[in-house]
């Protein structure tokens, strides 16, 4: 079929755009950058007064009134935590998790990636009412990560590029319990009862074989995500044990799936060699078609649908406009004296320095005392790549700074040195992993 120009000049482009492995990271990038000029720039108090326009949603005096960002952090980036828990949980049942010998060499290397940029960070800002930030440095991004690995092409074999995905998927995993345990100030029992409740029955629903994913949606967002979020614990654990809630089991298996696909592909032959020709042929074939639609959809897990359906929203509209409404630091006369402060150092030791020194050492020492092995064709000189990218925090860093801090100061001096050490941690180990891998 003839494209039209409207497909070759405009559609196709964004298509293969949104396929790319890098073009989250770059996408990332693009809203930074921009929300820094715009910080900086004539319209940088309107940029900021923008963020705090009051939206109010309810009716008669059930109302939630929260500001713009707020409502990006607490409620859009709630999607990306949904999509967190969905991977979590796959991974857990299916893939690098799912095999303890195998998951155990990246969950440690995460575990000691989390451990001492916190460690580190605490030592700069011991005594010191900033020392709510140690969670800052615990995160790595991994839309950055894994973009800068596919930079490198086909010098990084797909084996490292899962070892980083495991470690980043472990790493978020320890992320969600941070903000669940130590960034939850009050919490009212009576909402979180709730919020168990509605939990309980999405999990009965999966368990009874439920796959209607209107009903999850009413259920997860109108009772759990709801719930939690007025108990105090922050909203985005409700997406993540929604998530876990998820049917990942198929309505049509795979054998029955091929038999069904066989008969199909049959009648639709049959069809087309009928002599009569007219609109009811064309239905006949038409509905045949559909058929086959219906059988797919039945036949793939509604976790693998939802999953894909909401990652290109989630990688190109969620994450770039988080970015762009969190990052817009307005440089001043103190701004260069901000990266000699506790909160930038021990955020910017925590991660580059931390996150090195935790992941390489947790993984030698459990290739060391015979725990694990490298997975295939991955050599121990990748492990310090590894170790240097997975110092970019970026977007969970942010995540948690908004959590962390609410002094403007701080939340400066913070984003000052997650940019910093992003910056510095990707260039480094594209070089690294370049330069050794050539």
């Amino acid at each position: 079929m003839r494209k039209s120009g409207l497909d070759i000049y405009f559609l196709l482009p964004i298509k293969n755009f949104i396929e790319k492995q890098t073009s989250v990271g770059l996408s990332l990038i693009i809203a930074t950058v921009l929300a820094l000029i715009i910080a900086n720039s004539p319209l940088a108090n309107a940029y900021h007064a923008f963020w705090k326009q009051e939206i109010f949603i309810g009716i008669n005096d059930l109302v939630i009134s929260k500001n713009l960002l707020h409502w990006i952090n607490d409620g859009l980036m709630s999607m990306f935590f949904f999509l967190v828990g969905l991977e979590l949980k796959k991974e857990i049942m299916f893939g690098e998790l799912s095999n303890i010998k195998i998951a155990i060499l990246p969950v440690a290397a995460a575990i000691g990636g989390m451990l001492f940029p916190a460690l580190i960070y605490f030592l700069f800002n011991y005594g010191s009412d900033s020392i709510s930030g140690w969670g800052i440095p615990m995160a790595t991004d991994i839309a950055f990560a894994l973009g800068i690995l596919y930079l490198l092409n086909d010098t990084i074999p797909v084996s490292l590029k899962v070892f980083l995905t495991a470690i980043a998927i472990a790493d978020d995993m320890g992320a969600v319990l941070v903000i669940a345990f130590f960034y939850t100030e009050q919490i009212s029992l009576q909402s979180l009862g709730i919020g168990v409740f509605f939990l309980l029955i999405l999990l009965a629903a999966n368990y009874i074989g439920i796959r209607n994913m209107l009903f999850y949606a009413v259920m997860g967002i109108g009772g759990l995500w709801l719930a939690i979020m007025l108990s105090g614990i922050h909203a985005t654990i409700a997406a993540v044990l929604a998530a876990f809630a998820i049917p990942n089991n198929k309505k049509v298996h795979t054998p029955l799936f091929l038999r069904k696909v066989k008969l199909l592909s049959y009648t639709i032959r049959d069809q087309l060699r009928k002599p009569e020709k007219g609109l009811k042929k064309q239905e006949e074939i038409t509905d045949t078609i559909e058929k086959f639609s219906l059988l797919t959809q039945d036949a793939t897990p509604p976790l693998q649908r939802l999953e894909h359906a909401l990652n290109p929203f989630v990688s190109f509209i969620v994450l770039p406009l988080f970015a762009f409404a969190n990052a817009g630091v307005s440089f001043h006369e103190h701004s260069l004296s901000y990266l000699v402060q506790p909160v930038s150092l021990g955020i910017l030791a925590g991660l580059i320095l931390g996150k090195f020194i935790g992941i390489v050492l947790f993984t030698r020492l459990m290739l060391f005392f015979g725990i694990s092995s490298l997975p295939k064709e991955v050599r121990l000189n990748d492990i310090y790549g590894i170790g240097l990218l997975g110092a970019i925090g970026f977007t969970m860093s942010l995540f948690i700074t908004d959590l962390a801090f609410e002094s403007e100061i701080y939340l400066d001096q913070a984003k000052i040195g997650i940019f910093t050490a992003s910056l510095l941690a990707g260039i480094a180990g594209y070089l690294f992993l370049k330069n050794t891998r050539d």
